[in-house]
């Protein structure tokens, strides 16, 4: 790619994740020869986005952890040369006009609300885009299946499938990649890795953090939408897939599509979502020193929206491999710790020889995300008497990028490899295994439950007691 637009370059999204992660990519000697222009429909000087690159440049701008010295050198030159431009991207022509003063290809970033988003596309035209064109999309991508398909046929009107790239940026290239090297390459895991010795799979994203002044657009979707729908459904698919031959993105984009047509959240043929999801709203509560107000009452919330800020769903693979094993997805804020993490709970041994005392604790295995982790959970002897069972765990830090998540992401943009990006049939099957929840949600079929911010969660929720 020669040149990098993104649109919304005014907004919090770009100047909070995605131009520090472009940042540290040019920094880093990874991105080499791009130039950077941004838009928006706010009336910016050229000094105020000069301003926002300043402040959004400043970490990686400074010499050491993964800068090199001619990567800094380089994006001073980006921020020298970076322009901002006011467009409305839903005008007829208005995009194509830009684009027609830049040297392609371009990388087209639609850092933008989904629905000008999908304005934006349907206005512009094959025609006024430049050769080689790649358009970048941000999630949620469409707000159910239907009007994900939809847009999905109004960007193959514009350019070819591996030249859209819908970020996820849970999808950075260490967790993709440590979760298939751990699999399979060793040979111990991977002949388990199924329901005959697995008996349930947890992926749990909790955080401390509250709202944020996100609430124009947490209020509308919750922690099932912002954060199962997309995220924890993605990860899931990597630890159920099948082994690919290759690490294109071909076969591996195929096998996560194919263990996400195959998933439903609870019984496919009788699914009962008051048993199989769970969701709650944080009260007034503490988290450290920080005196947290009732969600309802939070700057911006409309209770009638009835958002849950704390969403769990049982999903099953319906194949031969994974048969009966809950794939349990949790996320959820404000709550007292931030756990993130993927945790593979095994079956307990079929016999345990009488004369073993202490706990005979499931085998667990805990794959942490941010930082990169690996623990195993194991009973053996001792120390002590050596007929008493103890738990130990072994640990060890997994390989991590040095970039942040959207340099990751956007490393894939530029170089043209749409192996970190979500395909678009899978895009449209995250909607269709949520939607008869969320259905179910707003019906109140599943009742709304409370914690206090701070605590853990619902007290008999399993996974608040982990």
């Amino acid at each position: 790619m020669k040149t990098l637009v993104i649109l919304g370059a005014s907004g919090d999204l770009t100047g909070r994740l995605l131009l520090p992660g472009v940042a540290r990519l040019i920094a880093s000697g990874r991105a080499p020869g791009i130039t950077l222009v941004g838009a928006g429909s706010d009336d910016w000087s050229e000094k105020k986005w000069q301003d926002r690159l300043t402040e959004s440049f400043t970490d990686a701008l400074a010499p050491g952890g993964s800068s090199t010295t001619a990567g800094i050198k380089e994006l001073k030159k980006v921020q020298k040369n970076g322009s901002y431009h006011q467009v409305d991207v839903t005008a007829k022509g208005a995009l194509g006009k830009l684009l027609a003063t830049m040297e392609g290809p371009v990388a087209l970033y639609f850092a933008l609300p989904p629905a000008i988003s999908q304005k934006a596309c349907e206005v512009v035209k094959k025609k006024e885009l430049p050769a080689e064109t790649r358009l970048v999309m941000e999630k949620p991508f469409g707000s159910s299946a239907e009007s994900a398909h939809a847009l999905n046929e109004t960007l193959a009107g514009l350019v070819a499938e591996d030249h859209i790239h819908r970020v996820d940026h849970f999808r950075g290239k260490s967790t993709v990649l440590n979760i298939m090297g751990l699999r399979f390459a060793n040979r111990l895991l991977e002949p388990l890795w199924n329901g005959e010795h697995i008996e349930k799979v947890e992926i749990v994203f909790d955080e401390d953090l509250t709202l944020e002044n996100r609430a124009r657009y947490y209020d509308h979707a919750g922690a099932g939408k912002d954060m199962i729908q997309s995220h924890l459904l993605q990860i899931m698919a990597i630890m159920a897939m099948e082994p690919p031959a290759t690490l294109g993105e071909q076969d591996v984009r195929s096998s996560i599509a194919a263990v996400l047509r195959a998933s439903t959240i609870g019984d496919a043929a009788d699914p009962d979502y008051a048993k199989s999801t769970r969701r709650a709203r944080y009260t007034k509560g503490t988290i450290g020193k920080r005196k947290v107000p009732d969600y309802v009452a939070e700057e911006g919330v409309d209770p009638a929206n009835d958002t849950e800020t704390l969403a769990e769903v049982e999903v099953y693979v319906n194949n031969w491999r994974w048969a009966g094993v809950p794939f349990i997805l949790r996320s959820g804020k404000s709550l007292g710790r931030n756990r993130k993490e993927a945790v593979v709970t095994y079956k307990p041994v079929p016999h345990l020889p009488v004369g073993f005392a202490g706990t005979d604790s499931p085998t667990r295995l805990h794959i942490g995300f941010g930082p990169d982790s690996l623990t195993l959970d194991l009973d053996v002897n001792g120390p002590g008497d050596l007929f008493t069972l103890d738990r130990v765990q072994l640990e060890t830090e997994l390989a991590s990028d040095p970039l942040l998540p959207y340099g990751e992401v956007l490393e894939g943009v530029l170089s043209g490899d749409p192996l970190l990006s979500v395909r678009g049939d899978t895009a449209e099957d995250c909607w269709r295994i949520v939607e008869p929840a969320f259905a179910a949600w707003k019906d109140g079929t599943v009742p709304m439950e409370e914690y206090a911010a701070g605590s853990s969660g619902p007290a008999d929720w399993t996974t608040s007691n982990d």
